[in-house]
């Protein structure tokens, strides 16, 4: 089976160009490229193949509307696509966990969180701004090939075939970035 992800013919950027001009055909080839991977990368953060299916198909039909808004200088087509794919994601899990949540209040007035609660949230929005800060600190590649493999979930061969790098290019960037990430967050490994 071939590589959907680096076929003959154009690439994806050059497609998703066409695509904002709205080329229904050349929306089909990138839809048969990367719908596959797209569903992947949905249903490893949603677990649930029904809904996953549902938000791929959100997702995709996002990079129809917003095709002219991809641009190769900031990163590759697929990387842009699986960032939109993987925002729907955490989009749909959010607003689940925010429906819980509702409706657990709705069905009991529950007490006020305990303080012990309250200073772990806090510390945990600290945390993530701490990384996030860190994160910014890593070069442009280092932090897009991190983002790939630990945001969006994709392997190693999977980062390299999406950055069209070599594997040992890609390991490199993520060893270097990670230890940059454990440098500027003052933790040992």
């Amino acid at each position: 089976m071939p590589d959907p992800l680096s076929p003959p013919g154009p690439d994806l950027g050059e497609l998703l160009t066409l695509v904002a001009r709205g080329d229904q055909v050349a929306f089909e080839t990138v839809y048969d490229r990367v719908a596959p991977v797209v569903f992947g990368l949905v249903l490893r953060v949603l677990r649930d193949a029904a809904q996953a299916e549902e938000v791929a198909q959100e997702a995709l039909l996002e990079v129809w509307r917003t095709a002219g808004r991809f641009d190769p200088a900031r990163g590759t087509a697929l990387a842009w696509m699986l960032t939109i794919a993987h925002r729907r994601a955490v989009d749909r899990v959010r607003s689940e966990r925010a429906a819980a949540e509702r409706e657990a209040r709705a069905a009991s007035a529950a007490p006020p969180p305990a303080a012990d609660e309250v200073a772990e949230t806090v510390e945990s929005s600290l945390e993530a701004e701490r990384v996030r800060h860190c994160l910014d600190g890593l070069t442009g590649a280092q932090r897009e090939s991190i983002t790939l493999a630990y945001y969006s979930g994709l392997s190693y061969p999977q980062v390299a075939s999406a950055l069209g790098l070599a594997l040992g290019t890609v390991k490199t960037r993520i060893r270097d970035g990670l230890r940059r990430l454990r440098d500027c967050l003052g933790v040992s490994w």
